[in-house]
């Protein structure tokens, strides 16, 4: 059977588009997953769990072979030179992609951000032209006014401070007392404040993309098909015209024919199976005896994330999540560094009340601190080989541009001064900074063998302070002390270079731009250039990463780019 559009990757934006384009009952549509469904009454529970820390580690749901590198990569030094560490990178594997198994965020960035897209050559992209596609995307829960849509298939909400624990309203008061104004909606009028996290959550239960948008009223159309445990392994060209996909469906090798196809793999799969198709740079394909097809030197360059870094603290008894809700992010803060030439809001602190699922977790808050507006955009996704099995070379760059290094080593200092608040002290102590290393990573998965040894592991912490300190120091810190990092400029910055990791924001890797752009891959509607039958559309197309988490951003692009398709007939 032949198909009018065939979408590759079911995550937040393949979930979109099979829902849009298939509203129109002539057209034919089929959406292809690599990894399981999560059809309505069958969700696993922990993708539904309003926490999302076990979904976000259950390797059920990743690709198990990726891996990246966060820190800096010089090319001119020479091949035996010392290497960064390659980590693995939780990318999803699942239907409703990222959507069912991040930390369930729902924002938008800075108006901004949007005029930089429109800048950078993707006219029509503006605020006011993105705008009424992100309240398409949305029923808020809370709000409703000029900023907000009602009707959307993703519900949104906030957990008010009323509700809040007591570490999170401690931190509420110490930024409060720092000068920071309180907003009751983050998705308002963009401007810098604490407030509570908008979520896309309702009445404590997850809704992902493949939960609103591949509902099962929208599963009975005639002319859309699904085909999860589906993993694409090539496209299929005649001449310049992209024709179809082959593929493995449960191990057996198929093929589909489309008169489109559209990639919404993430910005580090998308490039990869153009890179594979011979859609990319001239020079760095024929290196791998991969036939050019269209020379677009932008495929997989300037790939960005939002570079992080962490401030723990041990929370006391009594001030721990409560149970009203299994929140862990409830309150984040919007701020300005006062860089010269950054925009307002460019950068950002996520409180966590809990560090992890296991006793442990729960013992240990964090203050998550990120560049909002980064200007590390050297990142790349490049192919080790031809062949599909191998996962692509990922190297982010972080902080390959000083302006974000040295933002967050004075962001950790500000908000270490904040817990000498009276408020965050009688809450909390030993603060430290935190990384989140293989170590961490490994007792965040879901075992029985962690949940027994950090049962043994809590207790130890709420016991005596000076072996709750010992315990910390040795066991849980890293090579940095709090005194460290604050006392000696040099220590700072190697903690911030060595610790610093993305928030799992992958984007920019296959820029949409204007015509006389030799790095844009696409067009302002992800028709990729130089061939025809071919679109991306995801994250990868951001032209720069917005001051935001990713998810509600490639919804709008989603939504916006369907529309265009569907008026184009």
């Amino acid at each position: 059977m032949d198909y009018d559009h065939i979408i590759v990757g079911g995550g937040s934006a393949g979930s979109v588009l099979a829902n849009r384009l298939s509203a129109k009952s002539a057209n034919r549509v089929l959406l292809l997953e690599a990894g399981p469904d999560t059809p309505h009454g069958k969700v696993p529970e922990v993708i539904l769990d309003s926490y999302p820390g076990t979904a976000y580690l259950d390797e059920r749901f990743h690709w198990a072979d990726l891996e990246v590198t966060t820190e800096v990569i010089s090319h001119n030094a020479p091949p035996q030179e010392h290497r960064p560490p390659r980590r693995k990178y939780e990318q999803a594997r699942v239907l409703g992609g990222g959507s069912s198994i991040n930390g369930q965020m729902a924002n938008r960035g800075a108006p901004s951000d949007y005029t930089e897209w429109c800048a950078r050559g993707a006219d029509g992209w503006g605020w006011d032209d993105v705008l009424p596609y992100f309240k398409k995307v949305e029923r808020d829960m809370d709000f409703d006014d000029q900023w907000h849509g009602q009707s959307g298939r993703i519900p949104v909400r906030r957990v008010m401070p009323d509700l809040w624990n007591r570490h999170a309203q401690a931190v509420g008061e110490a930024f409060a007392a720092a000068g920071h104004e309180y907003l009751p909606d983050q998705n308002g009028e963009f401007r810098d404040g604490y407030f509570p996290i908008t979520i896309s959550n309702a009445y404590e239960r997850r809704v992902s993309a493949a939960i609103g948008y591949l509902d099962p009223g929208t599963r009975l159309r005639p002319n859309l098909t699904l085909s999860t445990d589906t993993t694409v392994t090539s496209l299929s060209f005649d001449g310049t015209r992209c024709t179809g996909v082959a593929a493995t469906v449960g191990g057996r090798e198929t093929r589909f024919r489309g008169n489109e196809i559209i990639l919404s793999c993430g910005a580090i799969h998308s490039p990869a199976h153009l890179l594979r198709a011979g859609i990319g740079p001239a020079l760095a394909l024929q290196d791998l005896g991969i036939p050019v097809v269209s020379n677009v030197p932008g495929v997989g360059q300037r790939l960005m994330d939002h570079p992080s870094i962490a401030l723990a603290s041990f929370i006391h008894p009594g001030a721990r999540v409560n149970d009203f809700t299994r929140r862990h992010i409830l309150l984040g803060l919007r701020y300005s560094s006062g860089l010269a030439g950054a925009p307002g809001g460019d950068m950002f602190v996520a409180v966590a009340s809990k560090s992890s699922w296991h006793a442990v977790g729960e013992q240990i808050g964090s203050m998550i601190l990120f560049v909002n507006r980064t200007y590390s955009e050297s990142g790349q996704v490049r192919l080790a080989s031809p062949d599909w099995r191998e996962e692509p070379v990922v190297e982010f760059n972080l902080l390959s541009d000083r302006r974000d290094l040295e933002r967050l080593a004075q962001g950790f200092r500000d908000l270490a001064g904040m817990h000498e608040h009276p408020a965050l002290r009688a809450v909390t102590s030993h603060a430290f900074p935190a990384s989140w290393g293989d170590k961490v990573r490994q007792v965040g998965l879901v075992t029985r063998r962690n949940a027994l040894l950090t049962a043994a592991a809590a207790k130890l912490l709420d016991g005596p302070a000076p072996v709750r300190e010992f315990f910390l120091r040795k066991v849980i810190m890293d090579r940095y002390t709090m005194a460290d990092v604050l006392m000696d400029d040099e220590a700072m910055e190697d903690f911030v270079r060595t610790s610093a990791v993305g928030v799992w924001h992958a984007s920019c890797s296959c820029r949409m731009g204007a015509k006389g752009d030799p790095m844009a891959v696409t067009d302002t509607e992800g028709r990729v250039r130089g061939v025809h039958g071919l679109r991306v559309v995801d994250a990868s197309l951001f032209p720069v990463v917005p001051c935001a988490n990713t998810n509600f951003p490639t919804f709008m692009v989603a939504e916006k780019i369907a529309d265009a398709m569907l008026a184009a007939g």
